[in-house]
């Protein structure tokens, strides 16, 4: 019996490909009871999340926990599998997770075959590094701010390469965006050949000028990875108008996709340059997907994708942005002119989304964090270093603004303490 055939043979026995999201019998789409036109409707969105009452959780930013509607078909999909087992696993589980991929790629404006699915941003970065055709001397520059495990992924190209590292500080507070490009531009030499760059700053919410980024670079033959960690299904970008080389993405994150998903991209004719770093069934296979074989994997988070792309489209890509944007600023625009108190966050609104930063002069980060879960039952993360003293503060779209009015109060209280 030949492949066709058997996948007929088990969809006439109920094993179907899961080509379509499944409805689960547990929930129904929640959202699809929302009137969009409503005066309150984040406080009808908040109503699809559950949500633990013992703090206000403004730490989204590591992981953005699934709202009900996309957790109950994320169950229904490991159930599924697990009803199929090996039925799933030897016939439709590479085109299901082909067609997650192609809709991502509809999602940041790639063609599908410049796109794959990975666990998480770390894998997808990695990837590029590891793999990357360095020839010892070659030079690569990255920002002090950049997330760690990247930083010391490059440490260990150095090591095992003899990569040359040149770190630059991004500007804090930018005067415009040349300002930004020509600290990028003043380290390249001749021997320059990667730049990372972050979308978005995760210790600031610093979003950065990329694709003048990628122009400046490319006049110099250098190419760009791109740490999009926090980008996707935060706030709306095309990668096709970015013009980067390399990008990788967080989906646990800002999309809601549950633990162990991330994106991979590779501009079109560039993935055969890049050597991979675990051997696939195949070696040599033209494309990306000879980057990123992982074996065998939990195929229902892949299944769930879709179901994430299916929730963020029904709010609508530019609503959420909104939303994010004005959540930030409702309370950071509060705070930024209280003396003692430090937004470590840039001012012009295009600069930031959902992410920013925020400080007490005379209060240590880990300390401010403390505090505000134990006086005020507010959840955040210290940040100290890399010339970042604050917690990062990620809110989402269920925040209230009577939360945020607490946090704010918290704020000014703990500065009049200090």
């Amino acid at each position: 019996m030949n492949k066709r055939t058997f996948i007929k043979a088990l969809a006439s026995l109920g094993f179907g490909t899961l080509a379509a999201p499944l409805k689960s019998q547990a929930e129904a789409d929640y959202l699809s009871g929302i009137d969009f036109d409503s005066d309150d409707i984040w406080d009808q969105i908040r109503k699809g999340y559950k949500l633990k009452p013992d703090y206000i959780n403004l730490e989204n930013g590591y992981y953005c926990f699934l709202p009900q509607e996309t957790l109950e078909k994320y169950i229904e999909h490991i159930r599924e599998v697990n009803y199929q087992g090996s039925y799933y696993m030897r016939t439709v589980q590479w085109d299901n997770k082909a067609k997650s991929a192609a809709k991502l790629a509809e999602l940041v404006g790639a063609d599908p075959e410049e796109i794959a699915i990975t666990r998480n941003t770390t894998e997808s970065l990695d990837l590029i590094i590891a793999g990357y055709p360095w020839n010892r001397g070659d030079e690569a520059i990255m920002s002090n701010q950049d997330y760690g495990s990247m930083l010391t992924m490059f440490e260990l190209a150095h090591r095992r390469h003899g990569v040359h590292l040149k770190k630059i500080d991004i500007p804090m507070h930018p005067q415009s965006d040349e300002e930004i490009v020509s600290v990028y531009e003043n380290a390249i030499t001749s021997k320059t050949r990667l730049i990372m760059v972050p979308h978005i700053v995760n210790i600031t919410g610093h979003i950065l000028p990329v694709r003048k980024i990628c122009d400046m670079a490319h006049q110099y033959g250098v190419e760009v990875m791109v740490d999009g960690a926090h980008a996707v299904g935060h706030f709306t970008f095309d990668m096709k108008e970015l013009d980067c080389d390399y990008y990788g993405s967080s989906l646990h994150k800002w999309l809601s996709v549950p633990l162990g998903a991330g994106l991979l991209y590779v501009k079109k004719g560039k993935a055969d340059q890049i050597r991979p770093l675990l051997a696939p069934y195949q070696l040599d296979r033209p494309g990306i997907y000879n980057l990123n074989h992982t074996g065998t994997h939990p195929v229902a988070t892949d299944l769930a994708v879709m179901n994430a792309i299916e929730f963020h489209e029904k709010i609508g890509a530019k609503r959420k942005e909104d939303r994010l944007r004005f959540i930030q600023r409702y309370w950071s625009d509060q705070v930024r002119e209280i003396e003692g108190i430090n937004v470590n966050t840039p001012i012009e609104p295009f600069r930031s989304c959902a992410i920013a930063n925020v400080g007490l002069e005379k209060v240590k980060p880990g300390e401010m964090a403390k505090r505000l879960m134990d006086e005020f039952k507010i959840f955040t993360v210290a940040i100290d270093g890399n010339g970042v003293h604050g917690c990062r503060i990620t809110p989402n779209i269920y925040t209230t603004t009577d939360e945020l009015d607490q946090f704010v109060n918290a704020l000014k209280k703990m500065s009049k303490k200090a």
